[in-house]
């Protein structure tokens, strides 16, 4: 591995024998997240006394800045919502694979591009991800392109299940087309029940929120 990769076999051994001093080691779990209030209350766990304001003047003079993570708002949309045929039901109990699966859209935040969008689609027996796609556009596309590879990969038969919400992406005319196209039978969620695509909404929140 040192030949390939043209590493010095003392600056490997060096490696495994070095250990992580407490600094380096705390300055990893902050993950440079900590503001003024932060660094205020443990520099006073730690005996320095000084007030909160001095920490801001000491930090805006050495240029330190935390990172914050700013919180996603969704616009609200103006047109009016249909109502739709409910298949699923709640019911996410299955026999086999590619027989029920749910789609959802969540929200990532990206250092260089700020919030970009994830389309997923899951399969209620494996509960695995069979496709997904990601954009910086919450677009019909974005949705289109997540369940091509969703078919692509699992080449489903004609008859399966697609659950999700009543987002203007999944209710287009180029998504219901490309849905009928594969055979598939789509059905919605009723309008502000996220319990009806429980599963999909779950694994979204539980990546959304992974640090």
């Amino acid at each position: 591995m040192c030949e390939v990769l043209a590493v010095p076999r003392s600056s490997y051994y060096d490696s495994l024998e070095k250990t992580t001093s407490k600094r380096e080691i705390e300055n990893l779990e902050s993950k440079a997240r900590y503001g003024a209030p932060k660094i205020h209350k443990t520099l006073l766990n730690r005996g320095f006394f000084l007030s909160l304001k001095r920490v801001q003047r000491l930090m805006k003079k050495a240029d330190i800045r935390s990172i914050t993570k700013k919180k996603y708002r969704p616009y609200p949309s103006k047109e009016k919502v249909v109502q739709l045929d409910n298949l699923l039901k709640r019911d996410f109990s299955t026999c086999t694979i590619n027989e029920k699966w749910v789609a959802d859209i969540t929200y990532i935040p990206t250092v260089r591009d700020g919030w970009c969008y994830l389309a997923s689609v899951l399969d209620l027996h494996s509960k695995k991800i069979v496709g997904y796609s990601f954009s910086r556009s919450m677009t019909s596309e974005l949705v289109i392109e997540a369940l091509q590879n969703a078919c692509f990969s699992q080449k489903p038969r004609k008859g399966l299940i697609l659950h999700t919400d009543l987002g203007s992406q999944y209710t287009s005319s180029e998504f219901t087309q490309h849905v009928q196209k594969q055979g598939i039978k789509q059905s919605f969620s009723q309008k502000g029940c996220p319990y009806d695509n429980a599963c999909i909404e779950s694994f979204h929140a539980i990546l959304v929120n992974v640090k």
